[in-house]
Protein backbone atom coordinates (compact mmCIF):
# COMPACT_ATOMS: atom_id res chain seq x y z
CA UNK A 1 0.00 0.00 0.00
CA UNK A 2 1.04 3.60 -0.63
CA UNK A 3 1.05 6.32 2.03
CA UNK A 4 -0.96 9.47 1.33
CA UNK A 5 1.76 12.16 1.23
CA UNK A 6 -0.30 15.17 2.38
CA UNK A 7 -2.90 14.47 5.06
CA UNK A 8 -3.98 18.11 5.24
CA UNK A 9 -6.07 17.64 2.09
CA UNK A 10 -8.22 14.92 3.67
CA UNK A 11 -8.58 16.11 7.29
CA UNK A 12 -11.74 18.08 8.12
CA UNK A 13 -12.91 19.69 11.36
CA UNK A 14 -9.47 20.66 12.69
CA UNK A 15 -7.91 24.12 12.95
CA UNK A 16 -4.37 22.90 12.33
CA UNK A 17 -2.25 19.75 12.14
CA UNK A 18 0.86 20.15 14.28
CA UNK A 19 3.94 17.94 13.82
CA UNK A 20 4.39 15.74 16.89
CA UNK A 21 6.63 12.95 18.10
CA UNK A 22 4.88 10.27 16.03
CA UNK A 23 2.94 12.16 13.36
CA UNK A 24 0.52 15.05 12.94
CA UNK A 25 -1.53 16.12 15.97
CA UNK A 26 -4.96 17.60 15.11
CA UNK A 27 -5.81 20.71 17.11
CA UNK A 28 -9.34 22.09 17.19
CA UNK A 29 -8.11 25.54 18.22
CA UNK A 30 -5.43 27.65 16.51
CA UNK A 31 -2.03 28.15 18.08
CA UNK A 32 -2.67 31.75 19.16
CA UNK A 33 -5.53 30.62 21.42
CA UNK A 34 -3.37 27.93 22.98
CA UNK A 35 -0.62 30.47 23.54
CA UNK A 36 -2.91 33.05 25.14
CA UNK A 37 -4.81 30.53 27.26
CA UNK A 38 -2.51 27.70 28.39
CA UNK A 39 -5.17 26.28 30.70
CA UNK A 40 -4.58 22.51 31.09
CA UNK A 41 -8.30 21.71 30.86
CA UNK A 42 -8.71 23.67 27.63
CA UNK A 43 -5.51 22.29 26.11
CA UNK A 44 -6.56 18.73 26.88
CA UNK A 45 -10.04 19.18 25.42
CA UNK A 46 -9.04 20.96 22.22
CA UNK A 47 -6.58 18.26 21.17
CA UNK A 48 -9.19 15.55 21.63
CA UNK A 49 -10.49 15.54 18.05
CA UNK A 50 -14.26 15.47 18.50
CA UNK A 51 -15.77 16.00 15.06
CA UNK A 52 -12.44 15.69 13.25
CA UNK A 53 -12.42 13.18 10.42
CA UNK A 54 -10.41 12.07 7.42
CA UNK A 55 -12.71 12.30 4.41
CA UNK A 56 -11.72 11.29 0.90
CA UNK A 57 -12.67 9.65 -2.37
CA UNK A 58 -10.80 6.53 -3.36
CA UNK A 59 -10.82 3.57 -5.73
CA UNK A 60 -8.87 1.52 -3.19
CA UNK A 61 -10.15 -1.78 -1.82
CA UNK A 62 -8.16 -1.45 1.40
CA UNK A 63 -7.27 1.53 3.57
CA UNK A 64 -5.13 1.57 6.72
CA UNK A 65 -5.06 4.43 9.22
CA UNK A 66 -2.16 4.42 11.69
CA UNK A 67 -2.62 6.48 14.85
CA UNK A 68 -0.73 7.04 18.08
CA UNK A 69 -3.32 7.63 20.82
CA UNK A 70 -2.76 9.48 24.07
CA UNK A 71 -5.19 9.47 26.98
CA UNK A 72 -5.47 10.39 30.64
CA UNK A 73 -7.38 8.55 33.32
CA UNK A 74 -7.60 8.48 37.11
CA UNK A 75 -6.08 5.84 39.35
CA UNK A 76 -8.69 3.26 40.30
CA UNK A 77 -11.21 4.40 37.67
CA UNK A 78 -11.75 2.28 34.58
CA UNK A 79 -12.63 4.50 31.63
CA UNK A 80 -13.54 3.11 28.19
CA UNK A 81 -11.19 3.49 25.25
CA UNK A 82 -11.92 5.72 22.29
CA UNK A 83 -12.93 4.50 18.85
CA UNK A 84 -12.52 5.26 15.19
CA UNK A 85 -15.85 5.22 13.37
CA UNK A 86 -15.80 4.46 9.64
CA UNK A 87 -18.44 5.27 7.05
CA UNK A 88 -18.40 4.33 3.38
CA UNK A 89 -20.71 6.33 1.12
CA UNK A 90 -22.51 7.52 4.24
CA UNK A 91 -23.08 4.04 5.70
CA UNK A 92 -21.53 3.08 9.03
CA UNK A 93 -19.32 0.03 8.42
CA UNK A 94 -16.91 -0.15 11.35
CA UNK A 95 -16.34 0.96 14.93
CA UNK A 96 -12.73 0.20 15.82
CA UNK A 97 -11.68 0.37 19.48
CA UNK A 98 -8.29 1.98 20.05
CA UNK A 99 -5.38 -0.02 21.39
CA UNK A 100 -1.93 0.96 22.58
CA UNK A 101 -0.75 4.54 22.68
CA UNK A 102 0.39 6.50 25.71
CA UNK A 103 -1.51 6.42 29.01
CA UNK A 104 -1.24 8.98 31.80
CA UNK A 105 -2.70 7.81 35.12
CA UNK A 106 -3.36 10.61 37.62
CA UNK A 107 -3.53 9.90 41.34
CA UNK A 108 -6.34 12.19 42.53
CA UNK A 109 -5.05 12.07 46.10
CA UNK A 110 -1.62 13.45 45.22
CA UNK A 111 -2.08 14.84 41.71
CA UNK A 112 0.99 12.93 40.56
CA UNK A 113 0.91 11.35 37.07
CA UNK A 114 2.31 8.01 35.93
CA UNK A 115 2.98 7.64 32.20
CA UNK A 116 2.91 4.32 30.36
CA UNK A 117 4.10 4.24 26.73
CA UNK A 118 2.47 2.02 24.12
CA UNK A 119 2.45 1.09 20.44
CA UNK A 120 0.67 2.64 17.46
CA UNK A 121 -2.93 1.70 16.68
CA UNK A 122 -4.02 0.53 13.23
CA UNK A 123 -7.51 0.72 11.75
CA UNK A 124 -7.87 -1.52 8.70
CA UNK A 125 -10.81 -0.91 6.37
CA UNK A 126 -11.88 -3.21 3.55
CA UNK A 127 -13.72 -1.40 0.75
CA UNK A 128 -15.94 -2.54 -2.11
CA UNK A 129 -14.71 -2.27 -5.68
CA UNK A 130 -15.28 1.02 -7.44
CA UNK A 131 -14.95 4.58 -6.18
CA UNK A 132 -16.23 5.33 -2.69
CA UNK A 133 -16.33 8.22 -0.24
CA UNK A 134 -14.73 7.21 3.04
CA UNK A 135 -14.87 8.99 6.39
CA UNK A 136 -12.68 8.01 9.33
CA UNK A 137 -14.02 9.76 12.44
CA UNK A 138 -11.38 10.24 15.11
CA UNK A 139 -12.07 9.57 18.81
CA UNK A 140 -13.72 12.32 20.82
CA UNK A 141 -12.06 11.60 24.19
CA UNK A 142 -8.48 10.63 23.32
CA UNK A 143 -5.94 12.71 21.46
CA UNK A 144 -4.25 11.02 18.51
CA UNK A 145 -1.32 11.69 16.25
CA UNK A 146 -1.90 10.79 12.61
CA UNK A 147 1.05 8.56 11.76
CA UNK A 148 0.01 7.44 8.28
CA UNK A 149 -2.89 6.86 5.92
CA UNK A 150 -2.19 4.10 3.42
CA UNK A 151 -4.28 2.76 0.54
CA UNK A 152 -3.94 0.32 -2.34
CA UNK A 153 -5.48 2.87 -4.71
CA UNK A 154 -5.72 6.57 -5.44
CA UNK A 155 -6.89 8.86 -2.61
CA UNK A 156 -8.32 12.30 -3.44
CA UNK A 157 -10.06 14.98 -1.42
CA UNK A 158 -13.86 14.63 -1.38
CA UNK A 159 -16.24 17.39 -2.48
CA UNK A 160 -17.86 19.59 0.15
CA UNK A 161 -20.39 17.93 2.40
CA UNK A 162 -22.91 20.74 2.89
CA UNK A 163 -23.44 24.08 4.64
CA UNK A 164 -20.94 24.84 7.40
CA UNK A 165 -22.15 24.61 11.01
CA UNK A 166 -20.00 25.76 13.91
CA UNK A 167 -21.12 24.57 17.32
CA UNK A 168 -19.51 25.60 20.61
CA UNK A 169 -20.37 24.01 23.93
CA UNK A 170 -19.16 21.98 26.89
CA UNK A 171 -18.07 18.37 27.42
CA UNK A 172 -21.61 17.31 26.55
CA UNK A 173 -21.07 18.79 23.09
CA UNK A 174 -17.61 17.23 22.94
CA UNK A 175 -19.19 13.86 23.65
CA UNK A 176 -18.57 12.80 27.24
CA UNK A 177 -20.11 9.36 27.90
CA UNK A 178 -20.95 8.80 24.21
CA UNK A 179 -19.77 5.37 23.07
CA UNK A 180 -18.23 6.49 19.79
CA UNK A 181 -17.47 9.64 17.80
CA UNK A 182 -20.60 9.49 15.64
CA UNK A 183 -22.77 9.15 18.78
CA UNK A 184 -21.82 12.65 19.98
CA UNK A 185 -25.00 14.68 19.71
CA UNK A 186 -23.81 17.56 17.47
CA UNK A 187 -22.11 15.04 15.15
CA UNK A 188 -25.22 12.86 14.98
CA UNK A 189 -27.34 15.95 14.32
CA UNK A 190 -24.98 17.24 11.63
CA UNK A 191 -25.06 13.88 9.87
CA UNK A 192 -28.87 13.88 9.88
CA UNK A 193 -29.05 17.47 8.64
CA UNK A 194 -26.36 17.15 5.98
CA UNK A 195 -24.20 19.84 7.57
CA UNK A 196 -20.41 20.17 7.59
CA UNK A 197 -19.72 20.45 11.32
CA UNK A 198 -16.83 22.09 13.09
CA UNK A 199 -17.29 20.93 16.65
CA UNK A 200 -15.96 23.33 19.27
CA UNK A 201 -17.44 21.35 22.14
CA UNK A 202 -14.67 21.70 24.72
CA UNK A 203 -14.89 19.78 27.98
CA UNK A 204 -14.96 22.11 30.98
CA UNK A 205 -14.24 25.09 28.74
CA UNK A 206 -17.49 26.61 27.44
CA UNK A 207 -16.80 29.69 29.55
CA UNK A 208 -17.83 32.50 27.17
CA UNK A 209 -14.15 33.11 26.44
CA UNK A 210 -13.44 36.07 24.12
CA UNK A 211 -10.83 33.98 22.30
CA UNK A 212 -13.48 31.45 21.24
CA UNK A 213 -15.65 34.29 19.97
CA UNK A 214 -12.75 35.44 17.80
CA UNK A 215 -12.19 31.91 16.50
CA UNK A 216 -15.84 31.69 15.44
CA UNK A 217 -15.77 35.23 14.04
CA UNK A 218 -12.85 34.38 11.77
CA UNK A 219 -14.11 30.96 10.62
CA UNK A 220 -16.36 30.13 7.69
CA UNK A 221 -19.90 29.43 8.89
CA UNK A 222 -23.41 29.29 7.48
CA UNK A 223 -25.05 28.62 10.86
CA UNK A 224 -23.74 28.92 14.42
CA UNK A 225 -24.92 27.50 17.73
CA UNK A 226 -23.65 28.33 21.21
CA UNK A 227 -24.44 26.26 24.32
CA UNK A 228 -23.49 28.09 27.52
CA UNK A 229 -24.20 27.42 31.16
CA UNK A 230 -23.04 24.19 32.73
CA UNK A 231 -19.33 25.07 32.77
CA UNK A 232 -20.01 28.59 34.01
CA UNK A 233 -21.92 27.09 36.94
CA UNK A 234 -19.69 24.16 37.83
CA UNK A 235 -16.58 26.33 37.69
CA UNK A 236 -18.37 28.99 39.75
CA UNK A 237 -16.55 31.32 37.41
CA UNK A 238 -19.03 34.19 37.01
CA UNK A 239 -21.86 36.04 38.62
CA UNK A 240 -25.12 37.07 37.01
CA UNK A 241 -23.85 40.53 36.07
CA UNK A 242 -20.59 39.33 34.51
CA UNK A 243 -22.28 36.51 32.58
CA UNK A 244 -24.76 38.94 31.05
CA UNK A 245 -21.97 41.23 29.83
CA UNK A 246 -19.79 38.34 28.65
CA UNK A 247 -22.51 36.81 26.47
CA UNK A 248 -23.34 40.18 24.92
CA UNK A 249 -19.64 40.72 24.19
CA UNK A 250 -19.28 37.20 22.75
CA UNK A 251 -22.20 37.78 20.39
CA UNK A 252 -20.89 41.21 19.37
CA UNK A 253 -17.56 39.65 18.37
CA UNK A 254 -19.17 36.80 16.42
CA UNK A 255 -21.42 39.29 14.64
CA UNK A 256 -18.35 41.24 13.46
CA UNK A 257 -17.53 38.29 11.22
CA UNK A 258 -21.02 36.92 10.58
CA UNK A 259 -23.43 39.87 10.46
CA UNK A 260 -26.43 37.89 9.18
CA UNK A 261 -25.66 34.22 9.88
CA UNK A 262 -28.28 32.50 12.03
CA UNK A 263 -27.04 32.15 15.61
CA UNK A 264 -28.82 29.78 17.97
CA UNK A 265 -28.15 30.39 21.67
CA UNK A 266 -28.91 27.18 23.59
CA UNK A 267 -29.67 27.33 27.30
CA UNK A 268 -28.48 24.51 29.60
CA UNK A 269 -29.85 20.99 29.44
CA UNK A 270 -31.34 19.72 32.68
CA UNK A 271 -28.79 18.67 35.28
CA UNK A 272 -30.34 18.11 38.68
CA UNK A 273 -27.19 18.65 40.73
CA UNK A 274 -26.86 22.24 39.46
CA UNK A 275 -30.46 23.27 38.75
CA UNK A 276 -30.80 25.17 42.02
CA UNK A 277 -27.34 24.61 43.48
CA UNK A 278 -24.38 26.76 42.44
CA UNK A 279 -20.86 25.47 41.97
CA UNK A 280 -18.10 24.76 42.21
CA UNK A 281 -18.65 21.24 40.98
CA UNK A 282 -16.60 18.41 42.38
CA UNK A 283 -15.94 14.68 42.21
CA UNK A 284 -17.90 12.48 44.60
CA UNK A 285 -15.26 10.81 46.82
CA UNK A 286 -17.61 8.01 47.88
CA UNK A 287 -18.22 7.02 44.25
CA UNK A 288 -14.52 7.30 43.46
CA UNK A 289 -13.72 4.89 46.29
CA UNK A 290 -15.77 2.26 44.47
CA UNK A 291 -14.08 2.90 41.11
CA UNK A 292 -16.86 5.09 39.72
CA UNK A 293 -16.58 8.68 38.54
CA UNK A 294 -19.51 10.80 39.66
CA UNK A 295 -19.91 14.55 39.99
CA UNK A 296 -21.64 16.69 42.60
CA UNK A 297 -22.31 20.34 43.37
CA UNK A 298 -20.55 21.78 46.40
CA UNK A 299 -22.55 25.00 46.70
CA UNK A 300 -25.59 25.58 48.89
CA UNK A 301 -28.95 24.80 47.31
CA UNK A 302 -30.94 27.96 46.69
CA UNK A 303 -27.98 30.28 47.28
CA UNK A 304 -28.15 32.90 44.54
CA UNK A 305 -27.01 35.77 46.76
CA UNK A 306 -24.65 38.25 45.15
CA UNK A 307 -25.58 36.89 41.73
CA UNK A 308 -24.36 33.33 42.21
CA UNK A 309 -25.35 31.21 39.25
CA UNK A 310 -27.41 28.06 39.00
CA UNK A 311 -28.67 26.54 35.78
CA UNK A 312 -32.07 28.09 36.41
CA UNK A 313 -30.40 31.50 36.74
CA UNK A 314 -28.32 30.99 33.58
CA UNK A 315 -31.46 30.26 31.56
CA UNK A 316 -32.92 33.55 32.76
CA UNK A 317 -29.76 35.45 31.81
CA UNK A 318 -29.56 33.97 28.32
CA UNK A 319 -33.23 34.70 27.69
CA UNK A 320 -32.61 38.26 28.84
CA UNK A 321 -29.68 38.61 26.43
CA UNK A 322 -31.81 37.59 23.45
CA UNK A 323 -34.71 39.78 24.57
CA UNK A 324 -32.44 42.83 24.68
CA UNK A 325 -31.06 42.12 21.19
CA UNK A 326 -34.42 42.27 19.45
CA UNK A 327 -32.81 44.32 16.68
CA UNK A 328 -30.97 41.15 15.56
CA UNK A 329 -33.52 39.08 13.61
CA UNK A 330 -30.99 36.29 13.09
CA UNK A 331 -30.38 35.60 16.79
CA UNK A 332 -32.55 32.86 18.29
CA UNK A 333 -32.97 31.13 21.65
CA UNK A 334 -33.48 27.40 22.17
CA UNK A 335 -34.48 26.25 25.64
CA UNK A 336 -32.14 23.36 26.46
CA UNK A 337 -34.94 21.76 28.47
CA UNK A 338 -36.63 21.01 25.13
CA UNK A 339 -33.65 18.83 24.30
CA UNK A 340 -33.30 17.20 27.73
CA UNK A 341 -35.59 18.23 30.56
CA UNK A 342 -36.44 17.24 34.12
CA UNK A 343 -38.71 14.38 33.03
CA UNK A 344 -35.94 13.08 30.79
CA UNK A 345 -33.45 13.04 33.64
CA UNK A 346 -35.91 11.12 35.79
CA UNK A 347 -36.44 8.59 32.99
CA UNK A 348 -32.81 8.42 31.83
CA UNK A 349 -30.56 9.78 34.60
CA UNK A 350 -27.14 11.19 33.80
CA UNK A 351 -24.85 8.24 34.65
CA UNK A 352 -22.21 10.38 36.35
CA UNK A 353 -24.57 13.16 37.42
CA UNK A 354 -23.33 15.49 34.67
CA UNK A 355 -23.08 13.84 31.23
CA UNK A 356 -25.67 11.96 29.14
CA UNK A 357 -25.18 8.38 27.99
CA UNK A 358 -25.13 7.29 24.35
CA UNK A 359 -28.89 6.82 24.04
CA UNK A 360 -29.47 10.30 25.47
CA UNK A 361 -26.94 11.83 23.07
CA UNK A 362 -29.07 10.41 20.26
CA UNK A 363 -32.27 11.68 21.90
CA UNK A 364 -30.80 15.19 22.13
CA UNK A 365 -29.61 14.99 18.52
CA UNK A 366 -33.02 13.84 17.28
CA UNK A 367 -34.80 16.65 19.13
CA UNK A 368 -32.29 19.18 17.81
CA UNK A 369 -32.89 17.92 14.26
CA UNK A 370 -36.65 18.22 14.78
CA UNK A 371 -36.16 21.81 15.91
CA UNK A 372 -33.72 22.64 13.11
CA UNK A 373 -36.16 21.41 10.48
CA UNK A 374 -39.20 23.19 11.88
CA UNK A 375 -40.64 25.95 9.73
CA UNK A 376 -39.50 28.97 11.74
CA UNK A 377 -36.25 27.59 13.17
CA UNK A 378 -33.03 29.51 12.45
CA UNK A 379 -31.50 26.53 10.62
CA UNK A 380 -34.51 26.12 8.31
CA UNK A 381 -33.18 28.36 5.50
CA UNK A 382 -30.02 26.23 5.42
CA UNK A 383 -31.36 22.69 5.92
CA UNK A 384 -34.94 23.10 4.70
CA UNK A 385 -37.92 22.24 6.86
CA UNK A 386 -40.38 19.41 7.27
CA UNK A 387 -43.65 19.32 9.13
CA UNK A 388 -42.69 16.42 11.35
CA UNK A 389 -38.93 16.20 11.28
CA UNK A 390 -36.96 13.02 10.78
CA UNK A 391 -35.53 10.51 13.16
Amino acid sequence: MIAVPDLTVVVEGAAVLEPGEHGLLPHRLPSWVRSQMPDPQLLTAERQPSGVRLRFRTDATRVELVLHPSRTTFAGVDRPRGHVDVTVDGEHVLRDELTGGDLTVVDLATGSPTIVRGEHHRTDVQLPSGTTTVELWLPHQESVELVALRADGVVDSAPGKGPRWIHHGSSISQGSNAAGPRDVWPIAAAEALGLDLRNLGLGGSALVDPALARVIRDASADVISLAFGINVVNLDGMRRRTLLAAVHGFLDTVRDGHPTAPILLITPLHCEIHERTPGPGGIDPAALATGRLRFLATGTTGDTALGRLTLEAVREVLADVVAHRADDPHLHLLDGLELYGAADERAAPLPDGLHPDTATHHLIAWRFVEHARSRHAPFAPVVGHTTGGSR
